[in-house]
């Protein structure tokens, strides 16, 4: 349901853009997109992680900056824009003589081959995140999962359809439309925090996650009602009945494959003795199963996690890990600054007559979709000392999830001008804000573990006592007996 979603890949354009288009004009296009990507990712992560935030919240600043609403180095059709607005264009004008009757067919490529890759790194960094996973953590989690879940989805929903038809006084398409805009999670933004953070394995970050994944395929179920009602008025059954079976059978089927398919991966990949002999069957497993999940009308992504969950559970997780990383260190950050790029900050401008509504209507959007969010930790049961607002925190960004709600209600010409407005501030936002947030929830590690090691001196014998955590990687409880006592001579 990404905005990015293979399945709405206008193949067809771009082959028939590329045809039209100088090849070698489309290849240094796309060089010079990813020089700008790159450059912004590795400068905004670098300057966010100095500043105590995580890396991913500067990458996603520097896509803005590189983006539509400042510099226009990258910049795509989508968003309204036309060759005209790319300086990536007009810097291969000046450089490499692309002439300006074919700036539009090179732009329509370039613009479809970085949107590509960007889908391409959000499907790598679910695998990545599904290998730092653990499948028994998340069935552990599972009840909770949901719970947390459901009540992401109903509270934002219903808060924020009711309160736009009471207090704007909005038609029941638009508001429920927008309410559904609210019910999103971007699993993509609060994975990539979460691992950034060293939480992504603990018991909050499992409920986050499973949390996520259960919400995003909740999402697609009420895109699914929501895109119906606008068109015909009425809600096709079967076709939400269908949402339902095959989210459910995807995921069953992908935890028993788990059961079956790990010993036969390994025993493949101890027979290739060429390069890539583990990495490249990873990948074919991965995208295959984010293939499937695509065809049948679900998240690649969810797809590609999966594969993850699977291949997390054989022994050669760890190595695999580690050859995965740099690929996606390479692929990844397109997708963020891809985020970042397509943001239009204009819609913040009051000056404009449009953005004044759509303000007060953010506002309150805004408002719904962080409390709405925050209070799903409330409903985490039987954890007795879980941190609550963390997980109700981590629930927040809707990303670019929430913008696929935008884009479809403005299609169906369902939404207004301001209120398609609120919705994209709304979005805006909550993906902005998350990342910082789950910092300040979270306390940092390494200073937790500081906190534990403890100096303990006899007054008699002048000898210490070094108290130190036992070194795992999810603390199971505070229990004084986890703790290893060591005797130190006293000279620290």
């Amino acid at each position: 349901m990404h905005l990015l979603d293979p399945i709405s890949f206008s193949f067809p354009l771009l082959a028939s853009a590329t045809e039209a288009a100088d090849s070698s004009m489309v290849v240094a296009a796309v060089l010079l997109s990813l020089v700008v990507i790159y450059l912004a990712s590795k400068v905004g992560g670098e300057l966010s992680n100095q500043v105590g935030l995580p890396p991913v919240l500067g990458e996603l600043v520097g896509g803005v900056i590189v983006g539509i609403s400042v510099f226009q180095l990258l910049v795509f059709p989508e968003g309204g824009t036309d060759s005209s607005n790319s300086l990536i264009m007009s810097f291969l004008q000046t450089t490499a003589g692309l002439t300006p009757e074919a700036t539009p067919a090179v732009f329509a490529a370039q613009s479809e081959v970085v949107s590509v890759l960007a889908e391409l790194g959000v499907i790598i960094l679910l695998f990545e995140i599904g290998l730092e996973s653990n499948l028994k953590d998340l069935m552990a989690v599972g009840i909770q999962a949901t719970v947390v879940a459901i009540v992401g989805v109903a509270v934002p929903f219903a808060a924020g359809t009711a309160g736009l038809m009471t207090l704007f006084g909005i038609g029941a398409v638009p508001a429920i439309f927008a309410g559904a805009a609210l019910t999103a999670t971007s699993i993509g933004i609060t994975s990539k925090v979460l691992s950034e953070l060293g939480r992504l394995n603990s018991k909050e970050g499992q409920i986050i996650l499973g949390a996520a994944v259960i919400d995003d395929v909740l999402g697609i179920i009420v895109l699914a009602v929501v895109a119906s009602l606008a068109k015909d008025g009425v809600v096709d059954v079967s076709k939400v009945i269908y949402l339902i079976i095959s989210a459910t059978g995807f995921i069953l089927g992908a935890i028993l494959l788990g059961n079956v398919f790990n010993k036969s991966f390994v025993a493949i990949a101890d027979r290739l003795k060429t390069r890539g002999g583990l990495v490249i069957p990873a990948f074919i497993f991965a995208f295959a199963m984010a293939y499937l999940a695509a065809v049948i009308h679900l998240e690649a992504i969810l797809g590609a996690f999966a594969a993850g969950l699977v291949l997390e559970e054989t022994e050669k997780r760890k190595e695999l890990q580690k050859q995965v990383c740099p690929i996606a260190d390479m692929l990844v950050p397109i997708f963020f600054v891809t985020v970042g790029a397509k943001t239009d900050l204009g819609v913040l401008n009051p000056a404009i007559p449009d953005n004044r509504e759509g303000l007060i209507m953010a506002t309150f959007l805004i408002t719904v979709a962080i409390l709405g969010k925050v209070i799903t930790g409330l409903s985490v049961f039987g954890q007795p000392g879980i941190n609550r607002l963390a997980i109700g925190v981590g629930m927040i960004p809707r990303g670019e999830v929430g913008l696929v709600f935008a884009g479809v209600g403005a299609a169906s010409g369902a939404l207004s001008k301001p209120l398609g407005a609120a919705i994209i501030m709304m979005v805006i936002l909550t993906t902005f804000l998350a990342p910082p947030l789950l910092r300040f929830v979270f306390p940092d590690p390494k200073t937790v573990d500081g906190g534990l090691e403890q100096l303990i001196l006899d007054g008699s014998s002048g000898t210490s006592l070094v108290i130190e955590p036992p070194q795992s990687r999810v603390p199971a409880s505070n229990d004084s007996s986890n703790l290893e006592v060591t005797p130190d001579s006293g000279d620290r």
